[in-house]
């Protein structure tokens, strides 16, 4: 591994991250951000409806309640204070990895953020327009930090640079200026913690505390913030310098580092290029996954006949997603081959695939062991991402690739589509019909609703 760059050379890349949340303080949000901070807002919540069924979610939200309780609430939940659902929610949201994510930030920007948004905006009796504000800030910051910050090995994004977009969302919402916005930052800038992979690959949920303490944090930095205290503006320069992954422009690998090139521009939207899962599993499965379900149809839905599945892919899915037999879910949520057996067999892979009944179906065990994953040399070389799959069944082999899936910004889903997955992950906790009521409140509202009426809608 390169040597850091000091801290002198992030200067550049500071400035443009709060350039870019200066530009977004004290105006809203544009039509386009406004509208897909209200996609990500919605996807979020179901994601966190579903998650809460979890018997360790559950029990942490009663226990939350019992030593916090406060003025928000959960559909059929216990009161919480502000901090105690923030990390509900965002425990919740990732519990079955269906949340939603960016490609350049290299992990997911909205969930904690709509974790500690939702319950101030529902206390402080804030509409829609300033959730949807607050929030598209958040992600702007967020979005920029993952892609300039990047983890060393063996780390995991979801406990470090996320708290950086909840801290200037949260300052936002609480009526900070850009001055104050920035102090947020640079606070939470100051105490950024390292979060190991470690419990992913040894199938331990601790992984799912992440995005609870980057909401904890990030409310921590924006109240702080708010109050007056200080921090040094040079926080993130030396943070990068110091304790990123980030290389250096000398670097002889500066070019294939997306930390080496410009910063985007400030006025760049980058939550128009947020991705939101048609599946509840990392990213890098959804590309074996969506040719399985188009072999499971070519076949009828027929799998007993399957002899051999060959899933060719791009290098870092099997890095991270290399887990063979997973034991729990949280495994199975990083593994190629849970992935495309569990679409073979069921047609489906959300968050149903992980609870009792299906997790440990036979038929299923039987074609996750079936799959063989290769690297695909073509697309190593190119630096892609994408995927080849081949099932062979009888006398019949279906074959073919892919290299944009469902949820990228050349494919997003439709308002329509996140509605259905929403309806589909809320009926966990919700009746359907109040999930409909809600996600068309939501999403058509064209006057400023706010959000306690919009969350109110769920009881």
């Amino acid at each position: 591994m390169n040597a850091p760059a000091p801290a002198a050379d992030w200067h550049a890349h500071a400035a443009a991250l709060k350039a870019a949340a200066a530009l977004r303080a004290g105006r809203p949000a544009s039509a386009g951000a406004a509208g897909a901070a209200r996609i990500i807002l919605l996807d979020t919540i179901g994601c966190m409806l579903a998650g809460r069924a979890a018997p360790e979610v559950a029990a942490f939200e009663r226990n939350a309640s019992g030593l916090e309780s406060g003025p928000f609430t959960f559909p059929g939940g216990r009161r919480l204070s502000f901090a105690a659902a923030a990390q509900v929610g965002a425990m919740a949201a990732t519990w079955d990895e269906a949340c939603e994510g960016h490609a350049y930030a290299h992990g997911r920007p909205g969930v904690p953020a709509v974790a500690a948004l939702l319950p101030l905006a529902f206390a402080g009796d804030r509409g829609l327009d300033a959730m949807a504000d607050a929030l598209a800030l958040a992600y702007e910051v967020g979005a920029r930090a993952g892609g300039w910050l990047r983890i060393r090995p063996g780390m995991h994004v979801d406990g470090n640079w996320p708290a950086l977009g909840v801290a200037a969302g949260v300052a936002r919402l609480l009526g900070q200026d850009a001055d104050g916005i920035a102090r947020a930052i640079d606070i939470a800038a100051c105490q950024l913690p390292t979060s190991l992979y470690l419990p992913v690959t040894e199938g331990k949920t601790a992984r799912n505390t992440y995005l609870a303490h980057a909401a904890q944090l990030g409310l921590l930095a924006a109240q702080a913030a708010a109050a007056g205290v200080s921090a040094p503006e040079g926080a993130l320069a030396l943070y990068a310098g110091s304790f990123s992954a980030a290389a250096s422009a000398e670097s002889p690998t500066c070019a294939e580092s997306p930390t080496c090139a410009a910063p985007p521009a400030p006025q760049d939207d980058l939550i128009l290029d947020a991705y939101i899962k048609p599946h509840a599993a990392v990213r890098h499965v959804h590309y074996g996954a969506e040719l399985a379900r188009g072999a499971r149809e070519a076949l009828e839905g027929k799998t007993a006949g399957i002899t051999r599945i060959v899933l060719s892919i791009y290098p870092e899915a099997i890095t991270y997603c290399g887990n063979r037999a997973p034991a729990v879910p949280i495994q199975a949520q990083f593994s190629l081959t849970f992935g495309v057996a569990a679409m073979l067999r069921f047609g489906v892979l959300d968050h149903s695939v992980y609870r009792a009944g299906r997790f440990d179906d036979p038929e299923l065990r039987r074609l996750e062991a079936l799959v063989d994953v290769r690297v695909d040399r073509a697309l190593e070389g190119e630096g892609r991402r994408g995927a080849s799959l081949r099932v062979s069944s009888g006398y019949k082999d279906f074959e073919d690739d892919v290299r944009a899936i469902p949820g990228d910004a050349s494919r997003p889903l439709s308002a329509e589509e996140v509605a259905a997955k929403f309806m589909r992950y809320g009926e966990a906790s919700v009746p359907g019909e109040k999930t409909f009521v809600f996600a068309n409140a939501l999403l058509s509202a064209d006057v400023d609703v706010k959000m306690r009426a919009l969350w109110d809608l769920l009881f």
